[in-house]
């Protein structure tokens, strides 16, 4: 018995298969040969045609003896020529006509000079070359290989027979032709001369195509907000018009495109976040609204990726500074194109803060917001601001913040106070709390079957179930976040604050944004984790203690300091005596010829050092504050003077005891010492408010009123009560309120009713009658006594 083959015979289809692939690779490696043949076939030809102009064009040069002339035989050879040239004249006419054509042979004039044989050579070397010339193989023009195309093959008793086909070639001659044609008619254009324009013609010109432009832009436009779905591919149409390259209209047009593309992304972009679909789900079968729908977004992701690239590539263009190869815009037009850019980003910003892409629009913006460029670095910081005034969630302001705070760090705080002044827009109330964390927003519960069937009954299961339903629908539809989420976002959020903050008051307490951090400080203090709480009360004594910093900058941290105990650390037990002091005494740098800046944060911290600390101020630090603002309010501006009172008359109601310094009897021992910075020892309570008699004859008549209203006692009934449209405002509104930065009275001064009496009354009612006529006699009398007489004049001047 015969051994079986355990090697198994291929089967037919494989051997089809395997077939298959190698005649496509054969095809493959046929038809790349044809190409690389022909261009071979074509750049010959193209040497030769220009080979034969060349020798078109060249011009006959006569032969010069190889060897060098010598000077003694220059007389001899020119014998010996006329010898030569004497039998010609006895020539026959035949003759001579046969040595001319010999001369005029083509072969004679174009002949190569530059080989090394010589001129004469000898006959036995012509025989040679002849000899050489005739040994060599002719190749006749051959027909192009026609292509072969590969048909199913066929199976026989002896094998797999290949089946093919041939395919005519077509012929090249024609695509030379039409090449050399259109060469030709290149060159007639180019030859033909351009015609100059006038200017008028020029402008002319120029506002017809901007026109044409204009209407073709507001075309595509129209038809994608008619059909977002449909024409998404007019999109890219429309932002191939960034290219333009016409550079009577390139920068007009593709700061209109950057517009108009800006205001479509805006109106057709979804609500919602578009996500790359999986390989599962590309592979299963969907309706053809589904699949247009995902056309649609495939499309929309796509062109605005493109055109945030366009115009980061703009802004780029400004800061290189490099003109392009193409020249069609100058180095003026990047600015303005740039600008543009700039506030196209701004708007989407803001405006899609939902959409793809965002992170990548914060990470352009956040370096412009430090730009050089004033415009382009307030138009950043602005669009920034309402941003975080308008983010309810949290989710946008994290990532802006996230990228500010590495920017500051990476530039070793060298940036523009404006940067971290936009932190102070941040809409953060409250934020998480340890202890806190498992009460915050706790799911409702529903019951289960069981306890369903202990508690209720048929029908009460019934209505509980239905109610359930309705509840997770409602909770379905509901889009806003959860409470948790967005604590959980704006506690991280402000982490990074915080430790933006304490870098630059750790490493740069002389840089310019220590008033931004101060100012921010005072903002969110009532914030910070209690275990900050001493270290940043001593940093902040100290750099008031330093004396580098601004009264402005002061204020701040005395602010900052009392935010910090009215919040968690009311718990502590702190005597912050030493900001008591430096406020007292720092008051009177507060004049009318100074910055009313100041004034507001002052009425901030009264606010929080006195009213909200009423308990732990006592009655003798009251008192100084009172005596020290009324006298404080006879030196500032009307609008300070009304929220120093109103400050005034907020602490008479917070210390009822302090109406004493409304009497002249003195309380106790002691005389009042005004120059002393200590307020509580400086003997208020032996003093009086006499600034309020003067203040009850200001020029402003709001000033009057409090001050009036202030030595009756501040009562809350009467005729000396205020009322309400300046009893309900806080000090700080007041002095908003009554501002007079627009150097115009506030309240406006009241105009005359020249309608109270029925007369107009004219100015000389106001004299005496005897005044009057004593007036009008004397004004007679000089009319009548010393006329002038020109005519003396006019004769003494001849």
């Amino acid at each position: 018995m015969k051994r079986r083959n355990k090697k198994q015979v291929p089967s037919f289809r494989k051997l089809i298969r395997t077939s298959k692939v190698k005649l496509e690779n054969k095809l493959k490696n046929k038809q790349f040969k044809q190409q690389s043949a022909l261009k071979k076939y074509r750049k010959e030809q193209r040497k030769l045609r220009q080979a034969v102009k060349d020798a078109v064009s060249k011009k006959p040069v006569p032969l010069e003896d190889p060897k060098e002339k010598r000077p003694g035989k220059g007389i001899e050879r020119e014998e010996e020529e006329e010898e030569e040239a004497l039998p010609l004249d006895m020539m026959d006419e035949d003759d001579l006509q046969l040595m001319k054509d010999l001369g005029q042979k083509a072969s004679f004039l174009t002949r190569d000079l530059s080989s090394s044989e010589p001129a004469h050579i000898k006959k036995r070397k012509h025989e040679g070359i002849m000899e050489k010339y005739e040994k060599t193989p002719r190749t006749l023009p051959s027909a192009p290989e026609k292509e072969l195309i590969h048909l199913l093959p066929i199976k026989d008793k002896s094998g797999i027979i290949p089946q093919t086909r041939e395919k005519p070639v077509t012929d090249n001659s024609n695509e030379e032709e039409d090449e050399e044609d259109e060469a030709g008619h290149e060159e007639e254009i180019v030859q033909d001369p351009i015609p100059e324009l006038t200017i008028e013609e020029h402008l002319r010109e120029r506002t017809r195509k901007l026109q044409e432009k204009k209407m073709h832009i507001a075309a595509l436009a129209a038809a994608i907000l008619s059909d977002p779905e449909s024409n998404i591919k007019k999109l890219k149409e429309l932002r191939s018009m960034l290219m333009e390259q016409d550079p009577d209209v390139a920068v007009t047009v593709r700061k209109l495109v950057v517009i108009s593309l800006m205001e479509l992304f805006k109106d057709i972009t979804p609500s919602y976040k578009i996500r790359p679909l999986t390989e599962v789900e590309k592979s299963t079968k969907i309706r053809k609204e589904t699949q247009k729908l995902r056309e649609f977004e495939e499309g929309l992701v796509s062109q605005y990726k493109f055109y945030l690239e366009n115009l980061e590539q703009m802004v780029k263009d400004w800061k290189q500074r490099k003109l392009k190869k193409s020249n069609v815009v100058s180095l003026k037009a990047y600015k303005g194109l740039a600008e543009v850019a700039v506030r196209s980003l701004c708007e989407l910003l803001v405006a899609l803060p939902h959409f793809n892409f965002h992170n990548n629009i914060i990470v352009l913006i956040v370096p412009l917001m430090n730009d050089m460029a004033k415009s382009i670095s307030d138009m950043c910081c602005e669009a920034v601001k309402k941003l975080f005034k308008q983010d309810k969630l949290g989710q946008a302001s994290l990532g802006v913040i996230k990228v500010i705070s590495g920017f500051v760090k990476g530039r070793n705080y060298d940036v523009r106070p404006e940067m971290l002044k936009t932190f102070l827009c941040l809409r953060i109330k409250e934020v998480e709390v340890k202890k806190d964390t498992e009460d915050i927003n706790k799911p409702k519960k529903f019951m289960t079957f069981k306890e369903k069937r202990k508690t209720l009954s048929r029908m009460q299961r019934k209505w509980k179930k239905a109610e359930e339903k309705l509840e997770r629908e409602l909770r379905e539809a509901e889009a806003s976040e959860s409470t948790e989420r967005r604590l959980k976002l704006h506690t991280e959020t402000l982490n990074i604050v915080f430790v933006t903050y304490f870098r630059i008051l750790k490493k740069a307490q002389r840089s310019p944004l220590l008033p931004a951090v101060l100012e921010g400080l005072a903002k969110f203090a009532h914030l910070i984790n209690v275990e900050f709480f001493d270290d940043l009360l001593v940093v902040l004594h100290t750099l008031i203690e330093s004396g580098d910093l601004s009264y402005r900058e002061s204020l701040h941290c005395v602010q900052t300091a009392f935010h910090i105990l009215s919040g968690q650390g009311d718990v502590l037990n702190i005597d912050p005596m030493k900001f008591y002091t430096h406020l007292y005494k720092t008051l009177f740098k507060l004049h009318a010829g100074a910055p009313n800046s100041g004034v507001e944060i002052v009425l901030q911290c009264l606010d929080v050092m006195l009213t909200k600390r009423r308990k732990q101020v006592s009655q003798q630090r009251a008192l100084a504050f009172i005596k020290r603002l009324s006298t404080l309010a006879l030196h500032v501006l009307p609008n300070a003077s009304i929220g120093i009172l109103a400050t005034n008359r907020v602490l008479m109601h917070t210390f009822p005891k302090t109406d004493l310094l409304l009497d002249n009897e003195s309380q106790g021992s002691g005389v009042f010492l005004p120059e002393l910075d200590e307020p509580t020892y400086c003997n208020a309570q032996n003093t009086a408010l006499w600034e309020l008699h003067a203040l009850r004859r200001h020029y402003h008549p709001i000033v009057k009123i409090f001050a009036a209203h202030l030595l009756a006692g501040a009562p809350s009934e009467g005729s000396q009560a205020l009322k309400p449209d300046l009893s309900r405002r806080t000090a700080a509104e007041l002095f908003e309120t009554y501002c007079m930065a627009a150097m115009t009275f506030n309240p406006p001064v009241e105009s005359f009713d020249s309608k109270r009496k029925g007369k107009d009354l004219q100015g000389d009612s106001f004299l005496n009658e005897d005044l009057n006529e004593l007036i009008k006699r004397h004004c007679g009398e000089v009319a009548t006594q010393f006329l002038p007489d020109f005519t003396k004049c006019w004769e003494t001047s001849r």
